[in-house]
């Protein structure tokens, strides 16, 4: 081997990075003993960072770009190693490239029930999950705060702990918002911005942030969402009454058009004697047996009407909500001066916030005047 080839194989001319693996945050170039030579090529492709460090100090870092490795672009190692201008000589430091790109589709979830009070439910039991992006902002913290020395950082080694990050601040949020768990569906990507916005004081400390944060699903334990759909059955079925006896006659038509069977047989001798009833108490005979019978018991009363169910407001002040507050509530209030016409106002099945008046409950409180006081 030549000088010329053990002077070519001694000295790094050309620097960069390739990567292909679409998880590594940072990467270290290794230099395997050689020096870097002076006036090397550095290149930086676009979402890339590359970040000096020399004798374990945090010296220069480089955005995208070509550059010649030479004392008037490298301020800060030069620094440190006291070259003046005439420095020639090769030098050897640590470079780690940083990618600065987003990573996006990463998952999040809940691992345990969220506790929260709800106006509707009372105390209610929550799980969610969704995706999240992220990318490095300040690549000189995030090596000193997060990677270290690791001459291969991956997101797998943090991932978990931006997890904890945003079931941390989701909880905080959802047991604070006051919304109903039936209306949280319609406000998902309000609680993700929210979310985010929370966490990006965390994130910051990390040379982090988080650009996207999405909720996909929040829901009930299994026990709960078995009873709603109870319920909303019921509302579909509407008078159960009707709906028994509209059962009844589906089955024994059913039954009759049924061939050879007992129960078709039974229900033909039922329709045969009602028939022969009705009969006798058509004829002669039978109006004077209808004449000499007692007078049919009153027919039993219908049940009364379940009571009504009485709405609970929230109130929207200053971008904040207040509640929930009963209708007396309200009406102690609007007597206070608390809560006037153009209050804004939201219940349950309530299609958006309304002032106060347009609502046909709690205009009425504001109509009800005292009577003249005495020798008017």
């Amino acid at each position: 081997m030549g000088i010329f080839d053990f002077l070519t194989g001694e000295f790094i001319d050309v620097i960069h990075w390739v990567d292909d693996t679409r998880d590594t945050l940072v990467w270290r170039f290794e230099r395997e003993g050689h020096e870097i030579k002076y006036g090397a090529k550095l290149t930086v492709r676009e979402g890339q960072a590359a970040v000096f460090v020399h004798e374990g100090q945090l010296a220069d870092v480089f955005t995208p770009g070509l550059y010649m490795l030479e004392t008037n672009n490298m301020p800060i190692l030069t620094t440190l190693q006291h070259w003046d201008h005439g420095f020639k000589s090769p030098f050897k430091s640590e470079i780690y490239f940083v990618n600065t790109t987003r990573f996006a589709d990463l998952k999040w979830g809940t691992k345990n029930p969220i506790m929260a009070r709800d106006p509707e439910f009372g105390p209610v039991r929550l799980r969610a999950y969704g995706t999240y992006a992220i990318r490095v902002i300040d690549p000189a913290r995030f090596l000193t705060e997060i990677v270290g020395t690791d001459g291969e950082f991956t997101m797998d080694e943090i991932s978990f702990q931006i997890r904890n990050i945003i079931v941390q601040e989701f909880s905080r949020v959802i047991a604070g918002s006051g919304i109903p768990v039936l209306d949280m569906a319609a406000n998902t990507a309000d609680l993700g911005k929210l979310v985010a916005a929370e966490i990006s004081g965390t994130l910051a400390e990390y040379g982090l942030s988080m650009p996207e944060l999405y909720i996909e699903n929040i829901s009930l334990p299994p026990a709960v969402e078995a009873a709603m759909d109870k319920r909303t059955s019921m509302g579909i079925v509407g008078d159960l009454g009707k709906y028994t006896q509209f059962s009844a006659a589906e089955a024994m038509t059913a039954a009759a058009q049924t061939p050879n069977s007992g129960m078709g047989a039974g229900l033909g001798m039922g329709m045969g004697m009602a028939m022969a009833q009705q009969m006798a108490n058509t004829g002669p005979w039978g109006a004077r047996a209808a004449a000499m019978a007692p007078a049919p018991q009153a027919a039993m009363a219908p049940p009364p009407p379940p009571p009504p169910v009485e709405h609970v407001w929230h109130i929207a002040e200053n971008g904040q909500t207040r509640g929930p507050f009963s209708k007396a509530a309200m009406g102690r209030m609007a007597a206070a001066g608390e809560l006037t016409r153009e209050t804004h106002v939201w219940t349950a099945g309530q299609d958006g916030w309304k002032h106060a008046e347009d609502v046909a409950e709690l205009a009425q409180l504001f109509t009800i005047l005292p009577p003249p006081p005495p020798g008017a």
